[in-house]
C-alpha cells in the first residue's frame, strides 16, 4: 500500500482508502458479516483510513467501523460526517448544542474518545456562508473531541468558498473522469493551501466499472433506483449527475482505459490517483471482491500524457453539458 499526506495534518492515509456508504445501507441488500470481513480483509492490505457517516444505515456503518478497528484505534484513521440527520437548511441544526450532540452520538457508536476527521455532510452555501459551525468545530478540536475537521461539498463554488476558514483541512469531493471540473480552479487552491482532497463516487456509482446494460435494474432500497433522477438528494451522487443510460454508453466509449490495467474500475481509480492534490481514493465495497479490485488501483501501469489529454477531451466534449445539478 502506498500512502499520501492527508493536506496539512500529521496523518499519513492510504490512497486507496474506502467509503462505508454500501454497506451501512441504500445500496440494496446489506450482510454485516460480509461487511466485517471486507473491512478486515482491507485493514490486513495496509487500508488505514475509512470514511463514514451518522446516516449511513442510521449509523450502522459506524458501528460495524467500532468492530473491525477495536483495538486498533491509534493505527486505522476514521472520518465521519454530521448534520443531515437534521434539517440540512435550519441554522439551529449547526448551533453548538446540535452538534456537539451529533458528535458525542458518533464517538458512542465508534467506541472512541476522538473523532480523527469530522465533516459537515454537504450542508447548503448559506450555511457555509454564515460561518458559525466552523466556531463550534474550532471548540471541539480545542477540548480534543475531533483531531481535524472538513466539509464535504456538492460544488466547486462550495469547495472554494470553505477553502476562505483556516480550520478546513479537508474537503470531500465528487471526482472521476466523468467528473472533472474540480480540475480547473478548485484542485489548485486548494493543493496550494495544504488542503487535503478526498474524492468520492469515483467510480460513477458503478458506471465506470462497465458492467452496466441499459436495461440494468436495481433493489428499491438502492439510491441508483430511489435517487435516479435527484429525488431524494443532490442527483450528483448517483451516477455522478448523468442519465443512467447515457453514463452507459460514454462508459462504452472509454472501455480502452481497462487495457493493460486488469479492468476499468482499477483503471478509474488510478486515474483519480495520478492527481497530485487527491490525498486518498474512497470507493465503496460490499464484499471481499470488490475491495480486492479497488485495491489493485495501486497497481497498474499509470496513464501517458496521451492518454490524460484524451480522457481531458472526451470529458470536455461529451461529457461536460451532460451533468446534471449544480456542480
Amino acid at each position: 500500500m502506498k500512502y499520501r499526506q492527508l493536506g496539512q495534518t500529521d496523518l499519513q492515509v492510504s490512497e486507496v482508502s474506502f467509503g462505508t456508504w454500501a454497506i451501512g445501507g441504500a445500496w440494496g441488500k446489506t450482510n454485516d458479516k460480509e461487511a466485517l470481513n471486507s473491512l478486515q480483509y482491507a485493514i490486513r492490505a495496509g487500508v488505514n483510513f475509512f470514511d463514514t457517516a451518522d446516516v449511513y444505515g442510521d449509523g450502522h456503518s459506524e458501528e460495524l467501523l467500532a468492530k473491525a478497528t477495536k483495538g486498533m484505534e491509534d493505527k486505522i484513521h476514521i472520518a465521519t460526517k454530521f448534520c443531515r440527520a437534521g434539517d440540512i437548511y435550519d441554522s439551529a441544526n449547526y448551533s453548538e448544542e446540535t452538534v456537539r450532540a451529533y458528535c458525542e452520538a458518533s464517538l458512542r457508536r465508534l467506541e472512541r474518545d476522538q473523532i480523527d476527521l469530522f465533516q459537515i455532510h454537504c450542508p447548503p452555501m448559506e450555511i457555509l456562508k454564515d460561518g458559525q459551525v466552523f466556531e463550534v468545530l474550532d471548540k471541539l478540536k480545542d477540548e480534543g473531541k475531533i483531531r481535524y475537521y472538513g466539509v464535504s461539498v456538492e460544488t466547486v463554488e462550495e469547495g472554494l468558498l470553505c477553502l476562505k476558514y483556516p480550520g478546513v483541512s479537508t474537503l470531500q469531493v465528487i471526482f472521476n473522469i466523468f467528473r472533472q471540473k474540480p480540475l480547473e480552479q478548485l484542485f489548485p487552491k486548494a493543493y496550494e493551501q495544504g488542503v487535503g482532497i478526498l474524492t468520492r463516487v469515483p467510480l460513477a456509482s458503478g458506471l465506470l466499472t462497465g458492467k452496466f446494460k441499459k436495461n440494468a435494474s436495481f433493489e428499491d432500497d438502492d439510491h441508483r433506483n430511489f435517487n435516479r433522477n435527484g429525488e431524494a438528494f443532490n442527483v450528483g451522487e448517483t451516477f455522478a449527475g448523468l442519465e443512467f443510460e447515457k453514463g452507459v454508453e460514454l462508459s462504452d466509449e472509454i472501455s480502452w482505459i481497462a487495457r493493460d490495467r486488469e479492468s476499468m474500475t482499477t483503471a478509474a481509480l488510478k486515474w483519480i490517483l495520478e492527481h497530485k492534490e487527491v490525498s486518498c481514493v474512497i470507493p465503496g465495497f460490499k464484499n471481499i471482491q470488490q475491495v480486492e479490485q479497488n485495491l489493485k488501483a495501486t497497481e497498474v501501469p499509470n496513464f501517458s500524457r496521451e492518454e490524460m489529454e484524451k480522457l481531458a477531451s472526451f470529458y470536455q466534449q461529451e461529457v461536460h453539458e451532460m451533468i446534471r445539478g449544480a456542480y
